[in-house]
């Protein structure tokens, strides 16, 4: 397929032309740029000489002037009898113009998003015409190159939450919402009676009901009908899972491996029985073919866990992901966590955790990556989280992810409302355009690398050292027992849990050039064989004295 394009004569403007070219370029077609300010008669000779499928062409001066030369356009067309298709980049102004005329088979004036463009240029139907996927798979084959973005919304009151969703619905700036219930909703949406009125809207919306979830899908029906999904509930996770797919049809589940339990304090569920749980809930939607993100790498990181235990517990979500039958596996990577993690720090970690969880990736098990800002990371000074929003998506999109999840810049101050969740999206969708144009590859960094091939060596030996408190009989490292343990006894550790009577919370870490190490107690780094064996050296002595 073959594009030309060029603008005409009396206008100059060419950059969306270019833009537009790139575009079309990596989607495969021969793309061939004709100049600048071409008449009519120039543009025509052009046609004949590279016999084009598609011709595009700019105007973006004034409606009067343009009229005059789509009327010439149009004749000249009807009388060469031209089958190929024209499409039009302008103003809004012009646009309407342009419709009177019908020669069109596109007309772009700059606000569309990259699904739209993408879409038109697949064949998927004229942008205006466009039917938005309704799966998330398909969401992100139609969007690629370009990631699909995905924004958390939840606002202490049921009714502006569904006003907020459906305002954000016909902003059409991102693909999936993701509902956020209140700390109530989460623990004890199947058990009211135990709810705590003094938590009502307590982290989101105050979800009481099935028809709640109804309500916030149907008016989400708009715009660019993005995609719904919500938070799991941090105990009967099935139940949840169950009514999400009735209601608003949950594009993809995120389930932890140890969290929402006494861990972290969300519920009461020992260990042992959250794991379980958690890995009953990931069969279940194996079972039924949904997406499944196991969101536990980022839980260890926020506590300040060692970069090694964030990406030896990236290991063990996938790896149980897998062996509880998920097809479609969603790896989140949240950079900036913790938020002082220098960027080429940021860059080795994530490379590490893709190294070591693409090594489980076959025809039954797919990997997409998502990219998310660090919930610690962003100021309290909404012009200055705005920066660091923009900072964030731009480095993590040297990953090559197919989601990116989107933090509202007014999360250090304040939940999001509809306003933030659209600016901030429109952010992204600004960093996503001008990355798409060419960045330096920086994966080839030698300090980048230096720190990947680090992490990747320790992870290493700590996933082995876990795998030897189990047996034979089964397989360690999906074996519940065998997780609590390590987590017990250290190897699983992060200075906030301190205290804590189901963990060990001894570890001490420190940011060292951009990375949170473990130290000893004199402020050294230390290596992950020597925590070890202070791990068993301790345990020894803990055993004798009992």
């Amino acid at each position: 397929m073959r594009i030309v394009a060029c603008s005409l004569e009396p206008c100059i403007h060419n950059a969306g032309i270019f833009n537009f070219l790139n575009i079309a370029e990596r989607l495969g077609y021969e793309t061939i740029f004709l100049g600048t300010s071409l008449s009519v008669d120039e543009l025509f000779l052009k046609i004949e000489e590279y016999k084009p499928d598609i011709v595009g062409v700019s105007f973006r001066l004034t409606p009067e002037v343009a009229k005059n030369i789509f009327s010439r356009l149009k004749e000249d067309i009807k009388n060469r009898n031209l089958s190929v298709k024209f499409i039009l980049g302008t103003t809004p102004s012009v646009a309407k113009v342009a419709e009177e005329f019908k020669i069109f088979d596109a007309i772009f004036t700059g606000g569309e998003s990259p699904i739209e463009v993408v879409a038109y240029l697949k064949g998927e139907g004229v942008i205006h015409k466009l039917s938005f996927p309704q799966t998330l798979l398909e969401r992100i084959r139609v969007n690629s190159p370009y990631p699909i973005l995905r924004h958390h919304f939840g606002l202490p009151n049921l009714e502006d939450t569904i006003e907020g969703v459906r305002e954000i619905a016909e902003a059409k700036v991102l693909d999936v919402i993701s509902i956020g219930p209140d700390q109530n909703a989460q623990e004890s949406f199947f058990r009211p009676e135990e709810m705590k009125d003094e938590l009502t809207g307590a982290g989101g919306v105050p979800i009481r009901s099935k028809e709640d979830l109804e309500r916030i899908y149907s008016v989400s029906r708009t715009g660019n009908f993005p995609l719904l999904r919500c938070y799991s509930g941090t105990r009967d996770i099935i139940k949840w899972a169950e009514m999400l797919q009735e209601t608003i049809k949950n594009a993809w589940a995120a389930i932890p491996l140890c969290w929402y339990s006494v861990l972290d304090k969300r519920s009461d569920r020992t260990l042992v029985e959250a794991i379980k749980e958690n890995q009953s809930a990931m069969r279940w939607h194996a079972e039924r073919g949904i997406p499944v993100e196991v969101n536990e790498a980022h839980h260890w990181g926020l506590r300040d866990a060692p970069d090694v235990i964030t990406v030896t517990s990236a290991f063990l979500a996938a790896y149980n992901a897998k062996a509880m039958g998920v097809r479609h596996y969603i790896a989140q990577l949240m950079l900036n966590t913790p938020p002082s993690t220098s960027g080429k720090a940021d860059l080795g970690k994530m490379l590490a955790i893709l190294e070591l969880i693409n090594s489980l990736e076959d025809e039954n098990f797919t990997i997409y990556r998502q990219i998310r800002t660090g919930l610690a990371s962003l100021s309290s000074d909404m012009l200055i989280a705005k920066g660091q929003l923009a900072s964030s998506i731009q480095l993590g999109l040297i990953l090559s992810p197919h989601i990116v999840h989107v933090v509202g810049f007014s999360e250090g101050d304040h939940a999001a409302n509809p306003n933030d969740v659209i600016e901030s999206c429109k952010i992204a969708q600004g960093v996503i355009r001008n990355f798409s144009l060419g960045f330096p590859n920086l994966l080839a960094d030698e300090e980048v690398l230096a720190r990947k091939e680090h992490l990747v060596k320790e992870a290493k030996l700590l996933i082995s050292v876990i795998k030897s408190l189990g047996t034979k009989d089964s397989d360690p490292l999906i074996d519940p027992n065998v997780i609590a343990k390590a987590i017990k006894i250290g190897l699983l550790d992060a200075p906030h849990l301190k205290g804590n009577p189901y963990a060990c919370g001894r570890i001490k870490t420190r940011m060292i050039n951009g990375g949170c190490e473990a130290i000893n107690d004199n402020g050294i780094p230390i290596s992950e064989e020597e925590r070890i064996e202070g791990i068993i050296k301790y345990a020894k002595v803990y055993s004798s004295l009992q």
